[in-house]
C-alpha cells in the first residue's frame, strides 16, 4: 500500500497544473461557476488518465485493495485541500466549504467521489 500512498503525491502536481489551466485559460472565457465546473471535469479526466497509467505500472492485487486505495486518496486529498487551502493559500474555511455546495452548482464533490471509486473502476476496466 505504501506505493499507492506515494503515488498520491504526483496528483498534487496534476491538480496544480489543472488549477493553472483554469486560471490562465478557462477563467478568461467563462464565469467563475462555469470555470469551477469545467475545472472539476478536467480534473476528473486528468486523474482518470493518471490512474489508468499508474495501474498499468502497479496493478492492484485485489478489488479490496482498490477500495482501500480510493479511501486513502480521498482522505489525503481532503486533508491537503483544507490544510493547504487555508494555511498556505489563505482561503477562509467558508470559502473552502463552498466548493461542496452542490445546491449552488459547486461540483467538486464529484471529483472526490471519482477519486474514491476510480481505483475500483479502472482496475476492473483493465482486467
Amino acid at each position: 500500500m505504501w506505493k499507492y500512498f506515494f503515488a498520491w503525491f504526483p496528483m498534487v502536481l496534476v491538480a496544480i497544473l489543472n488549477g493553472l489551466f483554469r486560471e490562465k485559460v478557462v477563467a478568461n472565457k467563462f464565469n467563475e461557476l462555469q470555470a469551477h465546473q469545467l475545472s472539476t471535469l478536467s480534473m476528473i479526466v486528468f486523474f482518470g488518465i493518471y490512474v489508468w497509467v499508474l495501474f498499468k505500472i502497479w496493478q492492484p492485487e485485489s478489488t479490496n485493495q482498490t477500495l482501500l486505495i480510493g479511501l486513502l486518496w480521498l482522505v489525503l486529498t481532503v486533508i491537503f485541500e483544507f490544510l493547504f487551502g487555508h494555511y498556505v493559500v489563505g482561503h477562509s474555511w467558508s470559502k473552502l466549504l463552498l466548493d461542496y455546495n452542490i445546491l449552488k452548482g459547486r461540483v467538486w464533490g464529484l471529483f472526490l467521489i471519482w477519486i474514491t471509486v476510480s481505483p475500483y473502476v479502472i482496475y476492473h476496466l483493465q482486467k
